[in-house]
């Protein structure tokens, strides 16, 4: 009975350990390539990288996270409202050096530690207290800016309506 019991508990741990699979490749006579988990004549055995598995969070660090959104709203809910006073949208101009000055404003003004921000394209290009934000060398055509007010983690609580502009630079074609 207990050679029975020792060798049911061995195939046990032999089923449960780690299952090393090798992967085979076959190229056929027209070329065709195949996989297989088994070898075959003319096969050669390919290396494989492991999985990338991830670890999803646990339920109290989603609630945090929850609550630092919360934290976010409420913080922006301060703010009525933040704009571009310049460009207006829809506006275009020329600039030789590719120079834009952007200037914004919020109601009320901004609290201490927050920021405007700048994104021109989907990409942030600068940061001010002041209202205002130069941005150097852009490129002629339309562009898309995007305003918002940050706070001291640089976390968006504020967003603004985005204005389309289009700059006019000299070309050496011309």
């Amino acid at each position: 009975m207990n050679s029975r019991l020792g060798i049911s508990a061995g195939l046990l741990l032999l089923i449960a350990g780690p299952v090393a699979a090798e992967v085979y490749r076959n190229v056929d006579a027209q070329g065709n390539v195949t996989f297989s988990d088994e070898p075959s004549k003319g096969a050669e055995a390919v290396k494989v990288k492991p999985v990338t598995t991830i670890t999803l969070p646990k339920p109290q660090n989603v609630r945090e996270t929850d609550k630092l959104r919360e934290d976010v709203k409420r913080e922006g809910a301060i703010y009525k409202s933040v704009s571009f006073t310049y460009p207006e949208n829809e506006q275009a101009f020329y600039s030789g050096s590719g120079d834009v000055r952007f200037e914004m404003q919020s109601t009320p003004g901004l609290e201490p530690g927050h920021k405007y921000e700048v994104t021109l394209d989907g990409q942030p290009v600068g940061q001010s207290t002041s209202g205002t934000v130069t941005i150097s060398n852009v490129f002629r055509g339309t562009h898309e800016a995007g305003i918002h007010i940050v706070d001291n983690n640089g976390v968006q609580i504020k967003t603004g309506s985005s204005v389309r502009f289009t700059v006019h630079r000299p070309s050496t074609q011309n």
